[in-house]
This record gives C-alpha cells, structure tokens and sequence, in this order.
C-alpha cells in the first residue's frame, strides 16, 4: 500500500480501516509485551502497537531507534478507555501493526529533538539544523512563514500588483551598507555586489509603467550580525506609481490587519497611530519606540538653563539639552544593575548618568545638593516623583541626550520585568508610522551631508527651500512601519525629476559628477523619458515573522540559518577555496598573508 494518512489524519471515524503510514519514530515503550511506537511526520503523530511475536515483525523490531523512518501497514482500532491521551488529536485511537517496513534506521542521536531540547547549546543545533527543524515549534514556523506570503501575494494580487523578480546581481553602490562583492570571470577585474535592495530596479519598473509592484526578494549586507539581522534576508518589497504617503499607509496596514486575523484571530484596530521622528525620540529616546510601557522622557532644559548646579546650566548654554526619565519601581535597583546602566550610557556618549532615587522618604543622589528649592519643587511636579522612583538625567545635545535615555528606558524595563513589577502582554500589538524624519544629516567624519534613508527620498514639498542652504532642517517623505519597539519595514516617496535628483547628488551630498554619472546616470536618463511619481515600502519577513512566533531571534524563522559569526554550521561554510578557482575569476587572495598564516 501507499500511504494512507498522515500521522495527524485518523480519528474514530476510521476505526476497522487498513491504512498505511509513514515517519519517524517519536518514541518506542515496552508494556508488557507489547511494543508501543509513536509514529510522527509533520503534521502530528499516531500511537502504532506491534506484537514483537508476530513473524514478521519479530527480527525488525529489536533493531528500532528513536527518529528511525518506518512505514507501518496495519488496522484501526480503539483505544482502552484508560489509555486514551485527550492531548493527542489522535489520542482515542491506535494502529495495531501487521507490517513494518524500515526504510532508515537512525544513528544515536547528537541531542534529543523533543520541546525540551531549547537548552540544547545553539551552536551544535544549527550544525545538525536538520534534526532540530523536525521538532514541532520549528516545523511550525516554517509554516506560519509559508502562510504569511500566501496572504502578502494572495492581497497584493488582488490590489493589482504584479510580481517581478529582479537581478541578485547588481553595480557596487559603496553609499549604502557593506555589500558582498562577486568577481566577475568574464569581465577581468570587475565585480557584482549582491543587491542590498532591488531600491533601483523597482524605480526603473516605474519608469517602464508597471505602476504596481512587488517581490518577496533575497537582500545581502556585510554587516555584523545580531539577533535580527543576517547577512541574507528576505524582504517583502513594493513599489507604485501615482501615490501619495496615505497610499502606503493604508496599503500596508491592510495586508498586516489580513496577516494578524489569518495567524492570529487579532483584528488589529486601522489606521495605526502615526508619530513624528521629533516627538519619538524627544519622548521615547529611539526612532522605533516601544509605547507597551508608560516611561516616558521630559525636557528639563528650561528648569536648569539658570540653576546653580553648572554641569547643567553650561550643557544648555552650549546649546545642549537636558533629559530626564522617571522609572518608577526601580528605586531597589542595585549597585550592580546601577553601574551597567552607567556603562551602557557611557559607550553612547554620555560622561556618566545622573540619577536620584526616592527612598526612605528622601531623594538620594550626589547631584541632589546643587539643586535649589525651586528646581526639587518642579522636578517632582514635572516627573510626578514618588516614593519608590528612579530618575535618570541626560545632559547632552539633543539626538545624544535623547538616544542615551531611550536606551537606558529599556534597560530599565527589562530589570522592572525581571522583578515581576511589570508584565508583557504577548497579545499587545502597537503598531505605529514613524515619519517626517530629517531627509540629512552632517556626517563629522566625511565632512559632508548624507542621506538619513537613501539619496531617492523625496523631501516634503514645503522644506524643500532649504534643501540649498540648511539641509539639516529639510524632513523627508520617508517612514517606518514599528511594532513593538521592532522596525518591521521601511520606505519613502521617491525623487522623480532627474534635475532635483542631480543637484541633491552633487549639490547636497556632494557626490563628484564623474562619479553620479557612473553610480547612477542610467537612473537619471530614465527619469528624462517620463517618470512617474512614485514611492514604495520594504518589510522585512523575517522579522515580521518572528514577532508572529512570539520570538526574539530571526534565525528561529529561517530554515537554515548564519551564526553571529556569519558561519552557516551545517555546511561548514564559508571555506577557503583552491588558487585555481581564485584564478578563474581573477583574484589574488591577501588573507593568508594579513591573517598571518603560511601559503
């Protein structure tokens, strides 16, 4: 026989029934006599019991091991009453073997593959990713990823976008983040870069008059790596012509709305809040605020523009700003945790981090004498400080001050939720646009102005006067989409005239002609023949993924994973390869040189 069933399919309704199923062996009882084997494929499993007397099972069965692949032929019957397992879909019935065919008997194991394995160390689960992706959560991850670009092509199909794929192989554009380069054989001493974004080519499909499009697309960046971020990841990319911001808006929190009722019976409440880049970081330290939590940040600069205490009056007159957060509940927090959040503060920029606790009835603090009466007066007022209160202080300038305090919120967060003094809430989701972000910035390092999301970013239409002369006070017509302090994607409305996007090139970033001409002159030939307005999004999959998992790390999501190092375990690689394939494509290679090895 064929298979049958799968190990998820028999209920009652079978009872009597010949079938025939095929999987892995979950686990394997002796009861008196009688062998019992839990028989799992993916979709769930089924309890098989084999008479080790039976001829024809009798030699096969001592030879069985757990994960062994085994095809059983037998009948359908119930189970006693007292052997029912109602945590089993399959719990009131068993298969009583009458053949066993093994296509594979397993090895011993290098870790067990049941849900307790978490503790299993990462490393060794990765080199064996194809055991630990028969365990049950991961399995269903990869189908909850399946299901969610069904949905995302399922919409976008039906909103009238077209999916196209586009090159993997792309130019070098060092402006942006760190590309992987690929040699060229066929052209001596020239390079691919692995796309970081299909960004032009969607652009080109505008100009060529799609109007509508979208990709579920492989990027690469050389970055290092963290939790959410790997050097090949997937992003739900579209494009489309004749829009506005609104457009995108209300586009993307559609198909989010169709992905959260689909996986997760959540109807999310549209349209999601929207939040300027100012009031984010002015309130939340970070352009990617996680609002679960009511910490929010104050502006004490006019309180101690005058004071006493000339730490704080000379940051204000310097131009700088001064920041406070209340924490309140963490007056218990130790030395220990106290020196950390010092340390964190300190690798942003800050010199130390003031701070002063409420306890006992008193303020405690080394800064709390150079405060007058009135200062202590509206402090308490403005921070509504209480008993049990931990206040921070950032005195800084304005991005440095505010990004030193929203770091320290989160960590403050988290050693509140250790305490148990708050909670996660695993079914909140606070979706919020962050927009009107600077279109520039002044990088010190290069001495010129750069791109804050990517030189096709469309400045809003009344800043654009001072694109010429205060670059840094134009906002561009760029946002993200952020969900729980997580950015799940980004995007903008793009520059479709070829002059504005020439000077903004040359005149603002400062990018030599001869160098436009090479990196983008194609782009800006296209936008002479008719270019469309036009704007788009980026989500990233894998994140947005993970968040519906329920977990931290995107490496859970993906099938076959990089480590933090960028070393894919299973395989071994990357590896050395011969000088000869080295000279195929006209490489000399400096590593062993630089790494101080022998050739």
């Amino acid at each position: 026989m064929k298979r049958t069933h799968h190990c998820n399919a028999l209920r009652e309704t079978e009872l009597g029934q010949k079938v025939c199923l095929a999987g892995w062996i979950q686990s394997i009882r002796d009861h008196g006599g009688l062998l019992f084997l839990d028989l799992r494929d993916r979709e769930g499993m089924t309890q098989i019991v084999c008479n080790p007397n039976r001829e024809n099972l009798r030699e096969i069965l001592p030879s069985l091991k757990d994960e062994s692949v085994v095809e059983i032929i037998g009948e359908v019957r119930l189970r006693p009453d007292d052997a029912r397992n109602e945590r089993m879909a399959t719990g009131t019935i068993e298969v009583l073997a009458e053949e066993l065919v093994a296509h594979n008997i397993a090895d011993t194991l290098p870790f067990p593959i049941h849900e307790k394995s978490d503790r299993v160390n990462e490393d060794l689960r990765l080199t064996y990713r194809y055991l630990d992706l028969r365990r049950r959560k991961n399995l269903d991850r990869l189908r909850l990823r399946h299901r969610v670009t069904q949905i995302v092509r399922h919409y976008l199909d039906e909103q009238g976008f077209i999916e196209i794929e586009t090159p993997l192989l792309f130019k070098s554009t060092p402006e942006g983040a760190r590309e992987f380069l690929v040699p060229s054989r066929l052209n001596p001493g020239s390079f691919y870069a692995l796309n970081q974004s299909p960004q032009q080519y969607k652009q080109m499909l505008m100009v060529a008059g799609v109007e509508r499009y979208y990709s579920l697309t492989r990027c690469f960046r050389d970055e290092d790596l963290r939790a959410d971020r790997q050097p090949e990841f997937t992003q739900i990319d579209l494009e489309m012509s004749f829009i506005d911001r609104k457009d995108i808006y209300k586009l993307v929190e559609e198909v989010l709305a169709s992905i959260w009722k689909a996986t997760l019976g959540i109807e999310l409440k549209l349209p999601f809040r929207r939040m300027s880049f100012q009031d984010a970081m002015d309130h939340y330290g970070s352009d990617k605020p996680d609002m679960r939590w009511d910490f929010l940040i104050q502006d004490l600069s006019e309180v101690f523009k005058c004071s006493e205490f000339k730490v704080f009056r000379n940051c204000v007159e310097e131009g700088g700003v001064i920041k406070a957060i209340n924490i309140k509940g963490l007056a218990d927090i130790t030395q220990g945790e106290l020196q950390h959040c010092e340390e964190v503060a300190r690798s942003l920029g800050a010199k130390g981090l003031a701070y002063i606790r409420c306890e006992g009835g008193a303020w405690k603090s080394p800064i709390e004498k150079f405060f007058s009466k009135e200062e202590k007066k509206v402090l308490a007022e403005k921070l509504s400080m209480e008993e049990g209160d931990i206040i921070f202080f950032a005195a800084h300038r304005w991005e440095k001050a505010c990004t030193i305090l929203g770091r320290i919120r989160l960590e403050a967060i988290e050693l509140l939720l250790k305490r148990k003094k708050i909670a996660r809430d695993s079914s909140r989701f606070d979706f919020l646009w962050v927009v009107n972000f600077p279109l520039m910035t002044y990088d010190e390092e290069q001495g010129r102005y750069v791109a804050t999301h990517h030189p096709f970013t469309a400045p809003l239409p009344e800043d654009e006067r001072w694109l010429w002369e205060k670059p840094e006070c134009v906002r561009g017509q760029h946002y993200d989409i952020v969900l729980n302090g997580v950015e799940l994607g980004g995007g903008s409305i793009r520059i479709h005239q070829p002059e504005l996007q020439r000077r903004i090139f040359e005149e603002v970033l400062k990018i030599p002609p001869e160098v436009v001409e090479d990196r983008f002159g194609y782009m800006l030939r296209a936008f002479r023949y008719g270019a469309p307005p036009h704007g788009g999004i980026a989500l990233g999959l894998d994140r947005l993924v993970a968040m519906l998992a329920g977990t931290e790390s995107v490496r859970d999501v993906i099938a076959f994973p990089k480590t933090q190092s960028g070393q894919e375990l299973m395989t071994s690689s990357p590896t050395p390869v011969s000088k000869k394939q080295l000279q195929d494509v006209w490489i000399a290679s400096v590593a062993d040189e630089k790494l101080g090895k022998k050739s």
